[in-house]
């Protein structure tokens, strides 16, 4: 390959390998290749003299260059061959359409089209509708018109703006398809014609004749204009029909005038038609539009309404009252009349009130000829002193059905008086004050202020406190200050907080109230305090030993205590005390009584420390306590090794803890095991056993005692062997005393008496149930009541009579 008839894509990526050259030499010798330019040309390939790679090194622009001219040699190291070859640029779609002739401006009639071209070099061009409601374009010649049934109006719009957008074919860029396309705005002028007739201004038209009119008189002025605004014509007037020859009217100004006296006039109302026509600039009358005027024939309306007061007409009345009058209420001091000389409907008008707000209302609103004006109060709470000293209305008389609407005005003045209508009012609703303790007596506290907006003595405030906090303080009636009581003494260790009621209340009782915080501030007045300021006790080694002051200031930082030792003899290096808890310990180093004895070379000695304890208050108090201290060896508490322990880790409370929970876990685990082993003994010996009676000896016979079965015995053939002590049946043997020889049935023995000392023999028996469900108690009558009770003692007879027969058998056994 010589690069014949190569060509390439103009989006062909710079650094791309495009192409590899191949050649041979007939010796077999090794060749290379080379590549060159025209001088002047710009170089876009290089290739590698070995492999004969030739890689693209500048971007190509078909639209600049479509072809490009190369040498390209190949060599053996002894002879070169040149070949020139052309490679072609090959296009690709990265171009938009571009529009000519832009920006496109164009003037059209109102019936006119237009069309607009775009250019792209050898591609087609598609035309995209534009977003117009009027305009339609053809997608390939670029012509654009009017869409049917539309037209352009030069009287609704005078200018269009249409977007035209043109897209190519599309075609291959990098590798993909890809549209390309751009946009241009027409602007469309639209340019007048004559299309449309002129039109009257102000229409309908209505005119009067008075009957002081003379010939001559104005009677009203018509005017027309050119509908066609872009080019107007001239307009000329003139009349059409109804004017009876009594009226005359202007061709060029369109002035109507009266010709004739009124007296003359046979009709009170004239409908004239009037016409307006387009003048060409030939003279010639073209479109024309035609309109009514009424003229009226009226009698004159030359008297308008008037105020009259007590001593004839009147245009200021004044009122003076006290404020918030009784909604409703008559303003009785105003006595005003309103007239109207004039006849019928010339007579007829309005009266309105105009003022501040809807405070008062007039009554009636429609008068004939002549009323009696009534003012009457509407809204009494906006009639305040305190917004208004004065108010000002304007009394309105305005004609209703005249043309010319004639009016009068009257204005009316109303002083107000104040009246306490108005309680005092604290600039806050509360108060928040602070003092330092120890303050004298008589010092201030804080100040209150209440405002009442009345005048006079009404508007004076006095001030007063109460509440349970307001023991130590005063207040100046006048000012409103707020100061403590000569003899009070205010301490924040005794109370910090107090809180009261100010009352500020005028000259009639209105008042309001506020609520005073006041907070004492705490000093620092207290020094610390210890409980005792010589203290003796003993520190085993490894346990520290803890001192404790008190300051009685309340508020931090007055009361926070810092402890340092000042002195210990017979040495300062043995103790550390931990400044916040005032606990003293030994050196970290200090583990046994050898090394304190190897620093005092002493074998036994009391330690005197003198300790510090301050406040970090401003300014600062301390105190001292001398501490004597016995330092000996950890041994054994009385509690054995637990003591110890609890000793040793005095400062490790976790280890404390840990231990406490740990036998407190061990304790649960014996329980649950112990509890376990019961219930499952009880639960396999609990069978269903025969019911036995318990039996009493007789009187005469020696009393048997049960003892203790877990102790040895005296004489072990006298006592009862196999006890179950359960209540469960086993083999159960009991041995019994002789029984006395037979004798004759008796009734039962009584029960033998009491002694001290002695305990009761009572027969061990045995007894057993199966525990059933437990049911409703059944309803119990009188009758079975009686029934059960003759049961029960048929029942105790028997067993009496059988216990008399069965003890002398069991004596007898008992005695052999």
């Amino acid at each position: 390959g010589n690069l014949a008839l190569f060509s390439l894509s103009e989006d062909t990526a710079v650094g791309t390998q495009i192409y590899s050259l191949n050649g041979t030499d007939p010796e077999g010798q090794k060749v290379s290749y080379g590549l060159s330019f025209d001088p002047g040309a710009k170089e876009y390939f290089s290739v590698d003299p070995v492999s004969g790679n030739i890689t693209l090194v500048e971007q190509l622009d078909r639209e600049k260059h479509d072809s490009i001219d190369v040498h390209v040699s190949i060599s053996d190291g002894r002879s070169q061959v040149v070949e020139r070859v052309t490679i072609f640029v090959m296009d690709a779609n990265d171009e938009k359409p571009e529009f000519q002739n832009m920006p496109a401006i164009i003037n059209v009639l109102e019936v006119s089209y237009a069309k607009v071209k775009a250019l792209w070099k050898n591609m087609d061009i598609i035309y995209l509708n534009p977003q117009s409601i009027l305009f339609s374009m053809d997608r390939n010649s670029g012509v654009l018109r009017l869409k049917s049934g539309e037209m352009l109006d030069f009287e609704k719009t005078k200018t269009h703006f249409v977007t035209v957008i043109a897209k190519d074919g599309g075609g291959n860029f990098d590798g993909k398809e890809q549209f390309m396309s751009s946009s241009a705005t027409l602007t469309i002028n639209v340019i007048d014609v004559q299309d449309t007739p002129p039109s009257f201004i102000g229409t309908p038209y209505f005119g009067y004749v008075y009957e002081v009119s003379i010939p001559g008189s104005v009677i009203f002025i018509v005017e027309a204009k050119d509908g066609d605004v872009g080019n107007p014509n001239p307009i000329r007037y003139s009349f059409e029909e109804g004017d009876d020859g009594v009226f005359g009217i202007n061709k060029t100004s369109g002035l109507i005038t009266l010709l004739s006296h009124p007296i003359n006039l046979k009709r009170e109302i004239f409908n004239i038609k009037v016409k307006a026509s387009e003048v060409s600039p030939e003279g010639r009358l073209m479109d024309y539009e035609l309109t009514t005027l009424v003229i009226r024939v009226v009698d004159l309306n030359n008297n308008p309404p008037t105020f009259y007061g007590e001593k004839g007409p009147q245009n200021i009345f004044e009122l003076t009252m006290y404020e918030h009058p009784p909604e409703g209420e008559i303003l009785r001091g105003l006595r005003i009349t309103v007239n109207d000389s004039d006849k019928g409907a010339n007579a007829k008008f309005n009266l309105r009130l105009i003022g501040p707000g809807r405070m008062l209302r007039v009554v009636p609103q429609t008068v004939l000829n002549e009323a009696q004006v009534t003012i009457l109060v509407e809204d009494s709470a906006a009639m305040d002193y305190e917004k208004h000293h004065f108010l000002t209305y304007k009394l309105l008389a305005v004609e209703i059905d005249t043309p010319e609407r004639f009016s009068a005005t009257a204005d009316i003045v109303i002083h107000l008086l104040d009246t306490n209508d108005n309680a005092p009012k604290f600039s806050s609703d509360y108060y928040i004050a602070r003092i330092p303790e120890n303050s004298p007596g008589g010092s201030n506290v804080v100040s209150v202020t209440a405002t009442d907006p009345d005048s006079g003595p009404w508007g004076d405030v006095q001030y007063s406190i109460y509440g349970s906090g307001a023991d130590l303080f005063l207040i100046q009636p006048t000012t409103g200050i707020i100061y403590t009581q000569p003899w009070a003494s205010l301490d924040a260790e005794v109370r910090s907080k107090y809180n009261f009621y100010v009352k500020a209340e005028d000259a009639e009782g209105k008042y309001s109230l506020a609520e005073v915080f006041v907070t004492v501030l705490d000093l620092n007045d207290h020094p610390p305090a210890f409980n005792d300021n010589f203290l003796e006790t003993t520190m085993v080694i490894g346990a520290p030993v803890k001192i404790e002051a008190v300051d009685d200031d309340a508020e931090v930082p007055n009361n926070v205590i810092e402890y340092a030792i000042m002195k210990a003899e017979p040495d300062n290096n043995i103790f550390d005390i931990n400044a916040d808890t005032g606990e003293i310990m030994l050196k970290s180093y200090i583990k046994s009584m050898a090394i304190i004895q190897n620093i005092t070379k002493q074998s036994d000695c009391t330690w005197s420390l003198v300790v510090q304890a301050r406040d970090r208050g401003q300014p600062s108090f301390s105190t001292t306590a001398v501490i004597k201290i016995d330092i000996t060896e950890a041994t054994q508490l009385s509690g054995g090794p637990l003591g110890s322990f609890l000793m040793q880790s005095r400062n490790k409370p976790l280890q404390i803890v840990a231990l406490l929970a740990g036998v407190i876990c061990l304790m649960v685990i014996v329980t649950v095991i112990i509890s376990t082993a019961t219930f499952m003994r009880n639960k396999k010996s609990n069978r269903i056993l025969p019911n036995r009676r318990v039996r009493r000896r007789q009187r005469n016979q020696p009393i048997w005692n049960i003892k203790n079965p877990f102790k040895k015995p005296e004489n072990p053939g006298q006592k009862f062997r196999n006890v179950n002590y359960n209540n469960n049946v086993g083999n159960l043997v009991r041995h019994w005393s002789p029984p006395p020889p037979p004798c004759a049935p008796s009734l039962p023995p009584p029960p033998p008496p009491c002694f001290p000392g002695e305990r009761q023999w009572v027969v061990p028996t045995v007894s057993a149930a199966v525990a059933a469900k437990p049911k409703k108690r059944p309803v119990t009558t009188r009758r079975d009541t009686v029934n059960n009770a003759l049961v029960s003692e048929l029942k105790m007879r028997l067993e009496q009579k059988s216990y008399t027969e069965s003890l002398p058998g069991y004596l007898c056994r008992h005695h052999h």
